[in-house]
């Protein structure tokens, strides 16, 4: 079992930034791949960014390119995303997730382990 806790979200006008972090425990962590997705009401869960486990590789969703960091710290159990240039369609909860045997960074039924989620409200 993995358990995944994620913290940082809030409010924040558009054009703000903000850093969400998710803290694993359990099995080893430097052995799980590692996404973000989010979901708003009424909406399907969407794929935000992955990782690898080594780090050495990432992906992102087209509506965060360029705009969105995802990166992990094994050492601390802990991956992060670095939201910037914020807007009011990015609000939604982020739930970060692991999965073991890699299938797919993009499709959330790939994921193992999730967290309960943060909320992120961008106001206009």
């Amino acid at each position: 079992q993995v358990q995944l806790v994620e913290s940082g979200g809030g409010l924040v006008q558009a054009g703000g930034s903000l850093r969400l972090s998710c803290a694993a425990s359990g099995r080893t962590f430097s052995n799980y791949a590692m996404g973000w997705f989010r979901q708003a009401p009424g909406q399907e869960r969407e794929f935000v960014a992955g990782i690898s486990n080594s780090g050495r590789t990432t992906y992102y969703g087209d509506s965060v390119k360029a705009r969105f960091t995802i990166s992990r710290d094994n050492a601390k159990n802990t991956v992060y995303l670095q939201m910037t240039s914020l807007k009011p369609e990015d609000t939604a909860v982020y739930l970060c997730a692991a999965q073991g045997p890699i299938r797919s960074y993009t499709n959330y039924r790939s994921y193992d382990y999730w967290g309960q989620g943060t909320q992120v409200t961008v106001s206009s």
